[in-house]
Parts: C-alpha cells; structure tokens; sequence
C-alpha cells in the first residue's frame, strides 16, 4: 500500500517562508530563505551562514512544507 503524500503547492510554500525565517532565525544564522522544488511540489531552502552545532535540532519541515537547509556562507553584492 503506498503512503498518501501531499505534494506542496508553490502558495503553500510561499505561505510559510516568514514563520521558517521566524523559527530558523532563532536556532541558526539564517542568510536567506526561498523556494525550492521538492519532488514534485515545492518546498522551502534556508541558506544557511554555517553548519550549525552538531546536536541542533532543526526542523524538517515549517507548516507542513518540507524544509532543505543548505550552508552557502555570507552573501555579498556583486
């Protein structure tokens, strides 16, 4: 029997970047949150300063949108 997944619509995920940048931004150092594709729905990206402590515990998903943390470092201008 195969598991009924919910796919996220692209206003879902829009839905929920403030309350990931709400929660995100008290755990790590947060450069910057956007959208993402997640397989065949959309889900959320936090860009992340640095690796945060080994034993952080981050969420995997903000309102029901699957979170993909990625570590980009600082973001300048170009």
């Amino acid at each position: 029997m195969m598991a009924n997944i919910h796919i996220h619509t692209l206003d879902e995920a829009r839905a929920a970047k403030p309350r990931a940048l709400a929660v995100f931004k008290s755990l790590a150092t947060v450069v910057g949150v956007g959208i993402t594709r997640v397989e065949n729905g959309y889900g959320l990206k936090v860009n992340l300063l640095a690796a945060p402590p080994a034993d952080a515990l981050l969420p995997t998903e903000v309102d029901g949108v699957p979170v993909r943390l990625e570590v980009v470092g600082r973001i300048r201008p170009l």
